[in-house]
């Protein structure tokens, strides 16, 4: 009697697809508990925070569905996953130092951060790090050694576009919930936890790129006479020193200090 394999779905291109969406969600939840202080004050919050990671890493992983050859959909997906696991644990890191999520601006000059931290990068890193890494190497040997075959038969590109539409009618909802919870949560940014705890480290990461070219557009289109108008209002509303505070301080010893990046 041959032994039934129960794992037999794995070799499909989309049971790897559902495990790399499985992984990919217990690795932000390890995150969340682990190394992110997100404070959640009720039920909601939390249902939000376990549902936040799911939508975007379908989407993202979906674009290895439409792959039809069968070594490129596996390469991509696993890239991907990749990518998406490196900015995870960067952030993890990053956020035991700084209590903040890493922004585009951040990795354009990651350079300066990185000779900033110096030798004490190292004693940011946890031993349990190796859980958000060890997945992604297992599943590279098993797919070099063939323990993991790849299926040879591609994805219908009706049930690729089904996973798609499904993840942005999952974030949908998600969003949906978030503003329920948190209006005007994509205006009011003046905390980045806000963002990671209602959509996630990926929409986080897309959100902040956005708003990082909205910037740099504006930038781009100043000129120096834009100031005019502000020095005009300054010297029309000129507000003269007070006579009964103005020199207080002459001839005693003043203590400055100056608090940089508070």
């Amino acid at each position: 009697m041959k032994k039934k394999n129960y794992f037999s779905w794995v070799n499909k291109r989309l049971g790897f697809f559902g495990l790399l969406v499985v992984l990919m969600w217990i690795k932000n939840m390890l995150a969340y508990t682990l190394d992110f202080h997100l404070s959640l004050e009720n039920a909601l919050q939390l249902f939000i925070l376990i549902i936040n990671p799911i939508a975007t890493t379908l989407l993202l992983l979906s674009v290895g569905l439409y792959v039809r050859r069968k070594k490129p959909a596996y390469i991509t997906m696993m890239v991907i996953y990749f990518i998406m696991t490196a900015l995870l644990f960067s952030n993890a890191v990053y956020y035991r130092e700084f209590t903040d999520f890493i922004t585009i601006n951040t990795m354009l000059g990651a350079g300066k951060v990185a000779s900033g931290l110096g030798e004490s990068a190292i004693k940011l890193f946890r031993p349990y790090d190796i859980l958000y890494w060890l997945d992604f190497i297992l599943l590279v040997f098993a797919l070099a050694t063939k323990r993991i075959k790849m299926d040879e038969t591609p994805v219908r590109a009706r049930m690729a576009f089904a996973f798609s539409t499904l993840a942005v009618m999952i974030f949908s909802g998600n969003l949906f919930l978030a503003e329920s919870d948190r209006p005007e949560l994509l205006t009011r940014t003046f905390s980045r936890d806000y963002l990671v705890k209602y959509l996630g480290i990926n929409a986080f990461t897309v959100y902040d790129g956005v708003q990082t070219y909205k910037t740099t557009q504006v930038r781009a289109q100043a000129s120096a006479t834009d100031m005019d108008e502000v020095a005009e209002y300054v010297k029309g509303h000129y507000a003269k020193p007070n006579d009964q505070y103005f020199g207080l301080a002459k001839g005693r010893n003043v203590i400055y200090i100056h608090l940089e990046s508070t």
